[in-house]
């Protein structure tokens, strides 16, 4: 980074911050192989740190108004957006693999020969995990209780201390928008 440093031109950072685009080009033509390799070094993939070195120079473009060079040059505001997209893809990263881990105990999957859980099983666990978040609580919560815990209405009423006839109506009009959104988005069921 030293190297690009000293050799950067402040006429680059003001040009950026003017929403000139010959200064976005050049940054990239400068910083992309400091950015990509700060993402690689950091996610240890390829494909994700050419999704972190994308994203920076999106973000930066979109948020060049508040870009200030004369209180930052241009290469160490990129790196601090950077470090901050590397932070998100990481925690994206740790969320799929607890989503994962917990579709996998949450009831079993159906496995392979060796044991493992088949990957359309996986996926149609995920796909069904993913369905429930966007429905929101306590209808979520009411799904994951009929899903993966069995429990009869009057048992979830119980549970979750709410009338019998709210529960079965959550329940009826999730698995409506459930299975609207299934069809939708995987065809007809």
């Amino acid at each position: 980074m030293e190297a690009v440093v000293r050799e950067w031109d402040a006429s680059i950072d003001h040009a950026f911050a003017q929403g000139e685009e010959w200064a976005l080009a050049e940054a990239y033509r400068l910083l992309a192989p400091l950015i990509h390799t700060l993402a690689l070094r950091a996610l240890c993939e390829h494909g994700a740190a050419d999704d972190v070195t994308q994203e920076v120079f999106i973000r930066a473009w979109k948020s060049r108004t508040s870009y200030r060079p004369e209180t930052a040059r241009l290469p160490a505001w990129l790196v601090g957006i950077t470090r901050n997209k590397i932070y998100d893809a990481l925690s994206a990263r740790a969320h799929r693999r607890d989503l994962e881990q917990a579709a996998l105990h949450l009831v079993p999957v159906p496995a392979d020969a060796a044991g493992k859980p088949t990957a359309e099983a996986l996926a149609d666990r995920l796909t069904l995990e993913d369905e429930l978040d966007r429905l929101g609580d306590p209808q979520a919560r009411i799904m994951r209780l009929a899903f993966y815990e069995d429990l009869t209405h009057d048992q979830i009423s119980s549970r979750l201390n709410l009338p019998l006839g709210t529960v079965k109506s959550h329940i009826r009009r999730s698995l409506a928008r459930l299975r609207s959104r299934l069809e939708a988005e995987h065809g007809a069921l």
